[in-house]
């Protein structure tokens, strides 16, 4: 669904029937995005009713695998050795260990574990040990999902062999404002990545970070970008910067709470089937800025009081939360 635009015309938001996956042209996703609020939020939340419970949120839970020390210059990240953001580098986990967290988040109730490790990409070294943490937490009955930085096709294809299900690798924001956040890989590299996961016949979790110095244009780019992929991600996470000491956007001004809120009702409406998910930043969002997320069509969150080397809400206060919103946890394999 979105609207149609004449030349003549002003913007309006009245859902049209269309094909799940179309191409988008950059005029209508922002004539959407700019949209009076209520409209937008009304047409995403029609859109998220028609694919999903709206009342049902998947819980995920994240776990670094291997911390610090990567060789990539990503401006927003204290895990860069480019950066003095005092982050030791540690080595890989061991299986067991990751099994074991994984256990604990399924006894917690996540239904999807994510594992995610510093690196340009994986070496072949290390590539048997990142199997087996795949098929150990694929056992407990959980959805799996790595992020390990590009992957060529023949790491791919292993990956999948081994029963990943999702493989995670941001586009982080658009092409025009890349250059401006990462030096050390190019936007076209990020890409391949996502399409040799494709080919390998995992799922795509893809999204980006917002309030990097950005405009609302670039938002709107960024996920016309996704949206006008072969096939839409499965999954994409909208990531809310958390300022990190010791990076080049330690400093930088938040981004607007209404302009978040637009730029996850917008990915719905793009994105109609595809899980979105309210991931980095909600430490700094109120719980009213997160209802209004849940009702422009989020519907997954990461569960845990850490993401990475970030802080993210405990499981208390987001149990709370979803009391008072009436939201419950969904369950595994559900949409």
């Amino acid at each position: 669904m979105t609207l149609a635009l004449r030349s003549n015309e002003t913007a309006s938001v009245t859902p049209i029937p269309r094909d799940i996956c179309r191409e988008w042209r950059r005029e209508e996703a922002l004539a959407l995005y700019e949209a009076p609020f209520n409209d937008l939020l009304f047409q995403a939340q029609t859109v998220h009713r028609k694919h999903f419970d709206a009342n049902k949120v998947q819980l995920s839970r994240l776990l670094s695998i291997k911390t610090g020390g990567c060789p990539e210059d990503c401006g927003y990240c204290s895990q860069s050795s480019h950066h003095d953001s005092g982050l030791k580098a540690s080595r890989l986990m061991e299986v067991e260990r990751v099994v074991a967290e994984a256990r604990k988040a399924r006894d917690a109730g996540a239904t999807r574990y994510c594992m995610g490790a510093a690196w340009r990409g994986p070496k072949d070294r290390d590539m048997d040990a990142v199997v087996a943490m795949v098929e150990g937490v694929k056992a407990l009955g959980m959805e799996t999902c790595m992020t390990l930085g590009m992957l060529d096709t023949r790491q791919a294809a292993r990956l999948a062999e081994a029963g990943l299900d999702y493989y995670n690798h941001n586009i982080d924001t658009s092409e025009r404002h890349y250059g401006r956040i990462i030096s050390t890989h190019s936007f076209a590299d990020r890409l391949e990545t996502l399409a040799n996961v494709r080919e390998s016949g995992m799922k795509v979790c893809c999204g980006g970070i917002v309030g990097m110095g950005e405009e609302a244009i670039d938002r709107v780019d960024m996920l016309v970008t996704l949206a006008n992929l072969p096939d839409h991600p499965e999954s994409v996470p909208i990531n809310m910067l958390i300022p990190m000491a010791g990076t080049p956007l330690a400093k930088i001004e938040p981004i607007d709470p209404i302009a978040f809120v637009r730029t996850i009702a917008l990915a719905r409406i793009m994105m109609p089937k595809s899980y979105v998910r309210l991931s980095a930043g909600r430490t700094a969002m109120s719980d009213e800025m997160q209802a209004l997320c849940f009702f422009a069509g989020a519907n997954s969150i990461f569960v845990g009081d850490t993401l990475l080397t970030a802080g993210n809400p405990g499981e208390d206060h987001d149990a709370a939360l979803f009391r008072r919103l009436g939201i419950e946890a969904m369950e595994p394999g559900t949409m």
